[in-house]
Protein backbone atom coordinates (compact mmCIF):
# COMPACT_ATOMS: atom_id res chain seq x y z
CA UNK A 1 0.00 0.00 0.00
CA UNK A 2 2.77 2.42 0.93
CA UNK A 3 5.09 3.02 -2.03
CA UNK A 4 6.59 6.44 -1.30
CA UNK A 5 7.88 8.05 1.90
CA UNK A 6 8.26 11.84 1.99
CA UNK A 7 10.04 13.31 4.97
CA UNK A 8 11.27 16.62 6.29
CA UNK A 9 14.76 16.78 7.82
CA UNK A 10 15.24 19.17 10.76
CA UNK A 11 13.03 18.27 13.67
CA UNK A 12 11.85 15.18 11.81
CA UNK A 13 14.37 12.76 10.25
CA UNK A 14 17.44 14.41 11.83
CA UNK A 15 18.19 14.22 15.55
CA UNK A 16 18.66 17.14 17.94
CA UNK A 17 22.23 17.62 16.66
CA UNK A 18 20.86 17.91 13.10
CA UNK A 19 22.49 14.61 12.18
CA UNK A 20 21.30 11.16 11.12
CA UNK A 21 20.85 8.50 13.77
CA UNK A 22 22.38 5.11 12.78
CA UNK A 23 19.02 3.45 13.46
CA UNK A 24 17.39 5.82 10.97
CA UNK A 25 20.06 5.15 8.34
CA UNK A 26 19.66 1.39 8.72
CA UNK A 27 15.86 1.57 8.53
CA UNK A 28 15.73 3.75 5.44
CA UNK A 29 18.34 1.69 3.58
CA UNK A 30 16.41 -1.52 4.26
CA UNK A 31 13.18 -0.01 3.02
CA UNK A 32 14.77 1.28 -0.17
CA UNK A 33 16.26 -2.15 -0.85
CA UNK A 34 12.74 -3.57 -0.54
CA UNK A 35 11.46 -1.19 -3.24
CA UNK A 36 10.12 1.76 -1.24
CA UNK A 37 10.92 5.12 -2.82
CA UNK A 38 11.83 8.22 -0.81
CA UNK A 39 11.44 11.98 -1.09
CA UNK A 40 13.42 14.31 1.17
CA UNK A 41 11.40 17.52 1.41
CA UNK A 42 13.11 20.38 3.21
CA UNK A 43 13.81 24.07 3.30
CA UNK A 44 17.52 23.33 3.13
CA UNK A 45 19.69 24.04 0.08
CA UNK A 46 20.09 21.33 -2.56
CA UNK A 47 23.88 21.12 -2.12
CA UNK A 48 23.41 20.65 1.62
CA UNK A 49 20.73 17.98 1.21
CA UNK A 50 22.78 16.09 -1.38
CA UNK A 51 25.48 15.69 1.26
CA UNK A 52 22.99 14.45 3.83
CA UNK A 53 21.54 12.09 1.21
CA UNK A 54 24.98 10.60 0.66
CA UNK A 55 25.34 9.91 4.40
CA UNK A 56 21.88 8.34 4.37
CA UNK A 57 23.01 6.06 1.55
CA UNK A 58 19.88 6.08 -0.60
CA UNK A 59 18.82 7.72 -3.88
CA UNK A 60 15.70 9.75 -3.11
CA UNK A 61 14.02 12.60 -4.93
CA UNK A 62 15.22 15.85 -3.35
CA UNK A 63 12.67 18.61 -2.76
CA UNK A 64 14.70 21.58 -1.52
CA UNK A 65 14.22 25.28 -0.71
CA UNK A 66 10.67 24.35 0.34
CA UNK A 67 9.82 23.10 -3.16
CA UNK A 68 11.62 25.68 -5.29
CA UNK A 69 13.92 22.91 -6.53
CA UNK A 70 13.27 19.23 -7.25
CA UNK A 71 16.09 16.91 -8.23
CA UNK A 72 15.65 13.34 -9.47
CA UNK A 73 17.55 10.47 -7.82
CA UNK A 74 20.32 10.88 -10.44
CA UNK A 75 20.67 14.57 -9.41
CA UNK A 76 19.02 15.90 -12.57
CA UNK A 77 17.15 19.15 -11.89
CA UNK A 78 13.56 18.42 -12.92
CA UNK A 79 11.63 21.33 -11.38
CA UNK A 80 12.72 24.89 -10.61
CA UNK A 81 10.98 28.07 -9.50
CA UNK A 82 12.86 31.30 -8.73
CA UNK A 83 11.92 34.53 -7.08
CA UNK A 84 11.97 37.42 -9.52
CA UNK A 85 15.22 39.38 -9.54
CA UNK A 86 13.35 42.57 -8.70
CA UNK A 87 11.68 40.93 -5.72
CA UNK A 88 15.01 39.64 -4.40
CA UNK A 89 16.57 43.09 -4.62
CA UNK A 90 13.65 44.48 -2.65
CA UNK A 91 13.69 41.66 -0.08
CA UNK A 92 17.22 42.50 1.11
CA UNK A 93 16.52 46.21 1.64
CA UNK A 94 16.23 47.86 5.07
CA UNK A 95 12.63 48.75 4.25
CA UNK A 96 11.88 45.03 4.61
CA UNK A 97 14.66 43.73 6.85
CA UNK A 98 14.85 46.74 9.17
CA UNK A 99 17.54 49.32 9.87
CA UNK A 100 18.64 47.71 13.16
CA UNK A 101 20.87 45.04 11.61
CA UNK A 102 19.67 42.28 13.92
CA UNK A 103 18.28 39.98 11.22
CA UNK A 104 20.63 37.74 9.23
CA UNK A 105 19.77 37.69 5.51
CA UNK A 106 20.47 34.60 3.37
CA UNK A 107 19.98 33.88 -0.34
CA UNK A 108 19.83 30.37 -1.80
CA UNK A 109 21.27 30.35 -5.32
CA UNK A 110 21.59 27.19 -7.43
CA UNK A 111 25.02 26.21 -6.12
CA UNK A 112 25.62 28.59 -3.25
CA UNK A 113 24.38 29.74 0.13
CA UNK A 114 24.93 33.50 0.34
CA UNK A 115 24.81 35.39 3.64
CA UNK A 116 25.24 39.00 4.71
CA UNK A 117 27.69 38.34 7.59
CA UNK A 118 29.89 35.69 9.14
CA UNK A 119 27.84 33.47 11.50
CA UNK A 120 30.01 30.42 12.31
CA UNK A 121 27.45 28.91 14.69
CA UNK A 122 25.16 28.21 11.74
CA UNK A 123 27.65 25.66 10.41
CA UNK A 124 26.71 23.30 13.26
CA UNK A 125 23.48 22.62 11.36
CA UNK A 126 25.45 21.25 8.40
CA UNK A 127 27.83 18.77 10.00
CA UNK A 128 26.81 15.80 7.85
CA UNK A 129 27.04 17.67 4.54
CA UNK A 130 29.87 20.10 5.22
CA UNK A 131 27.94 22.79 3.31
CA UNK A 132 29.23 26.32 3.93
CA UNK A 133 28.08 29.85 3.22
CA UNK A 134 29.68 32.71 1.29
CA UNK A 135 29.54 36.21 2.80
CA UNK A 136 28.44 38.76 0.18
CA UNK A 137 27.20 42.33 -0.13
CA UNK A 138 23.46 41.73 -0.50
CA UNK A 139 22.85 45.15 -1.97
CA UNK A 140 25.31 44.43 -4.80
CA UNK A 141 23.57 41.16 -5.80
CA UNK A 142 21.57 41.34 -9.04
CA UNK A 143 18.79 39.14 -7.63
CA UNK A 144 19.00 36.56 -10.42
CA UNK A 145 18.54 32.80 -9.98
CA UNK A 146 17.51 32.87 -6.31
CA UNK A 147 15.25 30.10 -5.04
CA UNK A 148 14.76 31.34 -1.49
CA UNK A 149 15.38 34.23 0.86
CA UNK A 150 15.88 33.22 4.48
CA UNK A 151 15.71 35.63 7.42
CA UNK A 152 17.16 34.46 10.74
CA UNK A 153 16.43 36.49 13.84
CA UNK A 154 14.34 37.08 16.91
CA UNK A 155 10.71 36.04 16.34
CA UNK A 156 9.53 39.57 17.14
CA UNK A 157 11.72 41.02 14.39
CA UNK A 158 10.60 38.32 11.97
CA UNK A 159 6.94 39.03 12.70
CA UNK A 160 7.51 42.63 11.61
CA UNK A 161 9.21 41.42 8.41
CA UNK A 162 6.28 39.09 7.70
CA UNK A 163 3.86 42.01 8.03
CA UNK A 164 5.98 44.13 5.67
CA UNK A 165 6.13 41.30 3.15
CA UNK A 166 2.37 40.92 3.21
CA UNK A 167 1.85 44.64 2.64
CA UNK A 168 4.45 44.89 -0.12
CA UNK A 169 3.86 41.62 -2.00
CA UNK A 170 0.55 40.10 -0.93
CA UNK A 171 -0.01 36.74 -2.61
CA UNK A 172 3.03 37.12 -4.89
CA UNK A 173 5.20 35.35 -2.30
CA UNK A 174 5.02 32.15 -0.28
CA UNK A 175 6.15 33.07 3.24
CA UNK A 176 6.52 30.43 5.95
CA UNK A 177 8.43 29.54 9.10
CA UNK A 178 10.73 26.52 9.28
CA UNK A 179 11.63 27.40 12.88
CA UNK A 180 10.43 30.23 15.13
CA UNK A 181 13.63 32.13 14.29
CA UNK A 182 13.70 31.26 10.57
CA UNK A 183 11.36 33.04 8.14
CA UNK A 184 11.54 31.70 4.58
CA UNK A 185 10.39 33.38 1.37
CA UNK A 186 9.80 31.78 -2.02
CA UNK A 187 7.75 32.72 -5.05
CA UNK A 188 4.01 32.11 -4.74
CA UNK A 189 3.74 28.86 -6.70
CA UNK A 190 6.26 27.04 -4.50
CA UNK A 191 5.65 24.68 -1.57
CA UNK A 192 6.64 21.22 -0.42
CA UNK A 193 3.13 19.96 -1.18
CA UNK A 194 3.22 21.21 -4.78
CA UNK A 195 6.62 19.60 -5.24
CA UNK A 196 5.33 16.32 -3.80
CA UNK A 197 2.41 16.44 -6.25
CA UNK A 198 4.95 16.87 -9.05
CA UNK A 199 6.91 13.79 -7.90
CA UNK A 200 3.75 11.70 -7.44
CA UNK A 201 2.67 12.55 -10.99
CA UNK A 202 6.10 11.71 -12.36
CA UNK A 203 6.02 8.32 -10.60
CA UNK A 204 2.36 7.75 -11.54
CA UNK A 205 1.44 7.29 -7.90
CA UNK A 206 -1.58 8.47 -5.94
CA UNK A 207 -1.49 10.39 -2.66
CA UNK A 208 -2.89 7.22 -1.07
CA UNK A 209 0.45 5.55 -1.83
CA UNK A 210 2.40 8.19 0.09
CA UNK A 211 3.45 8.46 3.75
CA UNK A 212 4.74 11.85 4.93
CA UNK A 213 6.43 13.15 8.06
CA UNK A 214 6.89 16.75 9.23
CA UNK A 215 7.18 18.98 12.26
CA UNK A 216 6.82 22.65 11.33
CA UNK A 217 4.77 25.24 9.48
CA UNK A 218 6.52 24.74 6.15
CA UNK A 219 5.28 21.12 6.25
CA UNK A 220 1.58 22.00 6.25
CA UNK A 221 0.75 21.23 2.64
CA UNK A 222 3.24 18.34 2.50
CA UNK A 223 1.14 16.69 5.19
CA UNK A 224 -2.10 17.77 3.53
CA UNK A 225 -0.97 16.30 0.18
CA UNK A 226 0.13 12.85 1.38
CA UNK A 227 -2.54 10.23 1.90
CA UNK A 228 -0.92 9.10 5.16
CA UNK A 229 0.53 12.09 7.03
CA UNK A 230 2.24 11.92 10.41
CA UNK A 231 3.42 14.70 12.69
CA UNK A 232 6.31 14.52 15.11
CA UNK A 233 5.52 14.64 18.81
CA UNK A 234 8.04 17.50 19.02
CA UNK A 235 6.18 19.45 16.31
CA UNK A 236 5.50 23.17 16.47
CA UNK A 237 2.33 23.69 18.56
CA UNK A 238 1.01 25.95 15.80
CA UNK A 239 1.25 23.03 13.37
CA UNK A 240 -0.61 20.80 15.84
CA UNK A 241 -3.36 23.40 16.05
CA UNK A 242 -3.49 23.81 12.27
CA UNK A 243 -3.67 20.05 11.56
CA UNK A 244 -5.32 18.57 14.67
CA UNK A 245 -6.35 15.33 12.97
CA UNK A 246 -2.87 14.36 11.75
CA UNK A 247 -1.57 11.55 14.00
CA UNK A 248 1.48 12.30 16.12
CA UNK A 249 4.36 9.86 16.44
CA UNK A 250 7.65 9.82 18.38
CA UNK A 251 10.27 12.52 18.74
CA UNK A 252 13.01 13.33 16.26
CA UNK A 253 15.64 12.95 19.00
CA UNK A 254 14.51 9.34 19.51
CA UNK A 255 14.53 8.33 15.80
CA UNK A 256 10.73 8.60 15.79
CA UNK A 257 10.40 8.42 12.00
CA UNK A 258 12.46 5.24 11.78
CA UNK A 259 10.52 3.54 14.57
CA UNK A 260 7.21 4.46 12.95
CA UNK A 261 8.36 3.28 9.52
CA UNK A 262 9.25 -0.10 11.03
CA UNK A 263 5.71 -0.36 12.37
CA UNK A 264 4.08 0.71 9.10
CA UNK A 265 6.13 -1.71 7.02
CA UNK A 266 6.01 -4.54 9.59
CA UNK A 267 9.77 -4.69 9.97
CA UNK A 268 9.95 -7.16 12.86
CA UNK A 269 13.75 -7.07 13.29
CA UNK A 270 14.31 -3.84 15.22
CA UNK A 271 18.09 -4.15 15.29
CA UNK A 272 19.93 -1.23 13.73
CA UNK A 273 21.39 -3.26 10.87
Amino acid sequence: MYKLVATDLDGTLLNSDHQLDPFTVATVRRLERSGVQFVIATGRHYCDVAGIRDVLGIRPYLVTSNGARVHAPDDTLIHSRNLSAEAVKQLVQPAIVGEHGRVIVNLFADDAWLIDRDVPELLAYHQDSGFRYQVVDMHAHDGADIAKVLYIGDPADLAIIAERLDRAFGDALYVTYSLPDCLEVMTSNVSKGRALQFVLSRLELLPAHCVAFGDNMNDIDLLETAGHPFMMNNANPDLMARLPFVPRIGNNFEAGVAHHLRKLFSMTDLAAS
